[in-house]
């Protein structure tokens, strides 16, 4: 019994056909899809170097480079045009269900994909499927042709860099650096199916509670929700970004090292990194209010999504420090060493889900998709952060000869001080609730021994 045959077009195409037999007699046809047909890119690296003062002492340093995205990493333009993958062909939907007559069971003609109340026959309701297209073998995602081939044309990202190096004293420098990088070629998605006009703009207040900024009280405006006969309709097409809008994601940091290797044998090093990401789609937003996912180029552009009026992350400067050093005491052999981090606590948010009847209260109508609620972050990004996650690790081992034979014993000091700052938060909001109670903290001091036998 074959369930998958393929069949060659005149074209050179193949067609996909699954089903037409006992235990699958629906039929169902994937007609093959052009991928990626050539990428022609350019990709210069250059650096340089110059002895500022020709002592030897002090190098300015420069560096450029450009970057491209992986090819085949499972991501973007080269997996998603696979008629399995979820953004072309949906696998799953979801749907409301109030079981009216408490039997724990949808009945419902579940075959039928729009809205049904049967309540009043004994049934009960269920809600039209997130989405209409699921089960049919026409792709919900179209593709631009122009970008899967040609020049310059791949997503991938510039890097600029410059650096100050200067010996202070003898074996100990200085180095102070500039990094600049910016994302090129993103793309965007637009739901065809829908224009502007179909995306009705709404506001909510955010519940009075003494955790949120200024005590909670003030407006969230730039919500959108479909008009209910577009809901779960979808017809998308990707292509560049600059189509309708500008899109940029720019970061700038600072990088400052101190390296030292002392006559002794002791060697330290610190270091920090300060800097900024920002991104901006405000006018792609203006044109998509209904974008839901991301942009290609990776995951580092947040996604935004109609109930996120957030279309500029300037998340604010944080500052990452590290040190480390190490040490051998002469005579007896023993080995010490350190390490120490110190890292900004991770962004917060505030998801709180407001009531449809809310939600109706500004929209003028029940939100689309019978939806019972609809999640939004009370809190702009990089406006709140949890507490900074400092950790210390140490070493201490002995090296033991044995003839040609050596062995290192070590004993390894997990988070020295015991640190019991938190990784992870509950970031769903309830009023009154436990939002911001930890979920995640970082492990507990822990000891390791380890022997090292050479030979």
């Amino acid at each position: 019994m074959h369930l998958l045959e393929h069949r060659k077009l005149a074209t050179g195409l193949y067609n996909v056909r699954i089903g037409g037999v006992q235990f699958l007699p629906a039929t169902t046809v994937f007609p093959e899809s052009r991928g990626v047909e050539g990428y022609n890119d350019i990709t210069p690296r250059m650096g340089a170097s110059f002895d500022l003062f020709g002592n030897g002492k002090t190098a300015i340093k420069f560096n450029m480079g450009r970057y491209l995205e992986a090819a085949v990493n499972n991501n973007g333009n080269y997996s998603e045009l696979l008629p399995a993958a979820a953004s072309r062909i949906p696998r799953s939907v979801t749907r409301t269900w109030t079981d009216a007559n408490g039997n724990f069971a949808p009945d419902c003609e579940l075959t039928n994909v729009n809205s049904q109340d049967l309540r009043s026959s004994g049934g009960d309701f269920c809600g039209q499927i997130s989405n209409l297209n699921f089960g049919r073998s026409t792709p919900q995602l179209q593709y631009d042709p122009q970008i899967m081939q040609g020049w310059g044309v791949r997503p991938g990202d510039w890097q600029v860099g410059v650096t100050l190096q200067r010996e202070l004293i003898p074996r100990v420098s200085l180095e102070v650096g500039y990094t600049r990088r910016w994302l090129q070629n993103f793309t965007v998605t637009d739901n065809r199916a829908t224009t502007v006009s179909d995306y009705t703009p709404y506001s909510i207040t955010a519940p009075l509670d003494p955790r949120l900024p200024g005590g909670g009280g003030y407006v969230i405006s730039g919500l959108y929700d479909v008009v209910p006969a577009k809901n779960a309709i979808f017809d998308n097409y990707r292509t560049y970004a600059p189509n309708y809008g500008t899109l940029y994601q720019i970061y700038n940091g600072m990088d400052v090292n101190l390296n030292a290797r002392l006559h002794n044998g002791l060697q330290l090093q610190a270091g920090s990194n300060t800097g900024q990401r920002v991104t901006d789609y405000c006018e792609i937003r203006a044109k998509l209010p209904g974008q839901t996912g991301g942009f290609s180029t990776g995951s580092e552009v947040p996604a935004y999504s109609a109930v996120n009026p957030n279309c500029h992350f300037a998340p604010g400067v944080v500052t990452r420090a590290t040190a480390a050093g190490s040490y051998t005491v002469p005579k007896i052999g023993v080995l010490l060493s350190a390490a120490f981090q110190s890292s900004p606590g991770v962004p917060l948010s505030a998801n709180y889900a407001v009531p449809a009847a809310t939600v109706a209260q500004s929209l003028g109508r029940a939100p689309s998709g019978n939806v019972t609620n609809v999640t939004v972050d009370l809190l702009a990004p990089g406006e709140a952060r949890g507490e900074r996650v400092n950790q210390l690790d140490w070493r201490i081992g002995k090296v033991l000869r044995f003839g040609r034979q050596r062995a290192t014993i070590s004993a390894d000091l997990f988070n020295a001080l015991n640190s019991d700052a938190i990784l992870a938060y509950n970031q769903a909001f309830i009023p009154g609730g436990n939002w911001l109670v930890p979920t995640t903290v970082l492990t507990a001091r822990s000891t390791k021994i380890t022997v090292q036998w050479d030979f």
